[in-house]
């Protein structure tokens, strides 16, 4: 699994017009699955993002996590994040999981964050999506399941 977290101050998502998701601040979160993850990817990805520690203390230092500040979660399915754009000019999707097994796991990785106690609003999985942020910073990091960082590990 591969994430995008973007740290914001108020985000939301439109599906034809409504809007299906918004939070204050907190995380906007894009998620990708591929084929090869299982629901152990799903809970070491919701471990790592509700406790990582990127908004501001007292000294500006980026040393308070989501439970810290009262956080938000704004989650979107994103299969593009597996887009390989290494040949030619139109992106390839075959390492995107198929929509029934991507499906199930981004719904698992929600409930997780939300059995942690931590809000957490959707979009409409597979739908066209207008996703409007305030991102704080910017703050954008990319955040990889162990078995991703496995595959993408040097030999």
């Amino acid at each position: 699994m591969r994430v995008v977290v973007q740290r914001s101050k108020a985000a939301s998502v439109t599906v034809g017009g409504e809007v299906t998701g918004q939070i204050s601040k907190g995380f906007v979160l894009l998620v990708g699955v591929t084929h090869a993850d299982k629901e152990e990817d799903a809970v070491y990805l919701a471990d790592k993002i509700a406790n990582l520690r990127i908004f501001e203390d007292e000294n500006e230092k980026m040393n308070l996590s989501l439970f810290d500040v009262g956080g938000e979660i704004l989650s979107v399915s994103q299969f593009t994040l597996y887009g390989d754009c290494r040949k030619g000019r139109r992106p390839n999707f075959m390492d995107a999981a198929r929509p029934d097994q991507a499906v199930q796991l981004y719904d698992f990785f929600n409930s997780l964050l939300r059995e942690k106690g931590i809000r957490v609003e959707t979009g409409i999985f597979g739908a066209m999506m207008d996703v409007e942020l305030i991102n704080d910073g910017p703050v954008t990091l990319i955040v990889e399941s162990k078995a991703e960082q496995k595959a993408q590990a040097p030999v």
